[in-house]
């Protein structure tokens, strides 16, 4: 593995729209006095790897994110992934190419471990990795949870997988870890290029899953295996079991 074949200029990129399908508003959504997207980006911006901007469509958004100082890059409306989304953000946001790695925080991923973005990242050390992502073990709520994402992969060194395919069934069958999926990829420049001239695949409609077009396309994603990863928020009930926990660190 060479370190020379690493990123050193990574932009963190923050794709957020209010019309969530499943928990519409739910980037403004509270959390312990805060909304959920201001915790994202406090997450991306304590990780120090580089600039950190928002990339949405919405007035109300932008407004939270530009109080709390953070940058915002205003896109349209019509996306169908978050990748698409901070597509269009990078012309506005760095349109003579400066970053040489895009890292995708999904905007409902409020809680990371400390070091899992630069745990992406580093896993494009590996010159033959387009994509860095992360995994986490699924819970037993979660093995046939739609909304809790399967990452298949084969384990190529400790706590590294090379991934295989992405669903939201059950899998692989039989015994066995099953991980979770943990929404964060890191993105070489040329890789991500690559990827957002790509129309959206079959399987990525079929699925709802943006990381299958890459997959689809060839190009090869790795993911660093966290011991656990924070909750996500895709349905009220997430929403409501956060808030919950928040409560009880609280008091």
């Amino acid at each position: 593995m060479s370190k020379d074949a690493a990123p050193r200029a990574p932009i963190i990129v923050i794709p957020a729209r209010l019309g969530s399908t499943r928990l519409p508003g739910k980037a403004l959504a509270d959390i312990g006095g805060r909304p959920m997207i201001l915790h994202v980006w406090s997450h991306a911006t304590a990780a120090g790897l580089g600039p950190v901007a928002v990339a949405t469509d919405s007035d109300e958004i932008a407004a939270v994110v530009r109080a709390a100082g953070g940058a915002v890059a205003m896109t349209t409306g019509a996306h169908i992934c978050g990748s698409d989304r901070i597509a269009e953000a990078l012309g506005l946001l760095d349109p003579a190419g400066r970053h040489d790695a895009i890292i995708n925080l999904q905007g409902d991923n409020p809680s990371l471990p400390q070091g899992a973005l630069g745990a992406a990242l580093d896993l494009l050390a590996e010159p033959s990795v387009d994509i860095g992502t992360l995994a986490a073990p699924a819970g037993p709520e979660e093995l046939d949870d739609p909304n809790a994402v399967k990452l298949v992969g084969t384990e190529i060194s400790h706590k590294r997988l090379r991934a295989l395919y992405f669903t939201r069934a059950r899998a692989p069958w039989g015994e066995g870890p099953l991980f979770k999926h943990v929404g964060v990829y890191a993105y070489r420049r040329a890789s991500f290029e690559r990827y957002a001239a790509l129309p959206p695949s079959p399987l990525e409609l079929r699925e709802r899953l943006e990381q299958l077009r890459a997959m689809e396309a060839g190009m090869r994603i790795d993911a660093a295996v966290l011991d656990k990863a924070g909750p996500s928020v895709d349905t009220g009930r997430d929403l409501a079991a956060l808030r919950a926990a928040i409560g009880q660190e609280k008091q």
